[in-house]
């Protein structure tokens, strides 16, 4: 069975522990980088990586997106959205319909 995490700094993520998701707070990059390498390693289907984390880790995020199981998908941090997550959707939807509809 596949399982749901999220990685991000304490704030951000430790709400997502009331609904049953796995939670990995990080503090650095490079702790970031090995706690999803893990992940993916242990069976994680869908793994959540907060925006402020992910612009710090984009070569194993663009890793994974090669991938097909982890799907990473950046969401906002408490601290507000950089837009990352919103521009990787965009890019998708205009990839796979021709053009940008959002």
């Amino acid at each position: 069975m596949y399982k749901i995490g999220v990685v991000g700094d304490k704030d951000s993520v430790l709400s997502f522990k009331a609904i049953g998701i796995d939670v990995y707070p990080v503090v650095e990059a490079e702790e970031a980088q090995k706690t999803i390498d893990r992940m993916a390693m242990d069976k994680y289907a869908v793994i959540f990586v907060t925006e402020h984390v992910a612009k710090d880790i984009e070569e194993t995020i663009q890793r994974y997106n090669r991938e097909i199981i982890p799907a990473i998908i950046l969401i906002p941090s408490n601290q507000g959205t950089l837009n990352i997550g919103m521009q990787k959707i965009r890019d998708n939807v205009e990839k796979a319909v021709g053009v940008n509809i959002l």
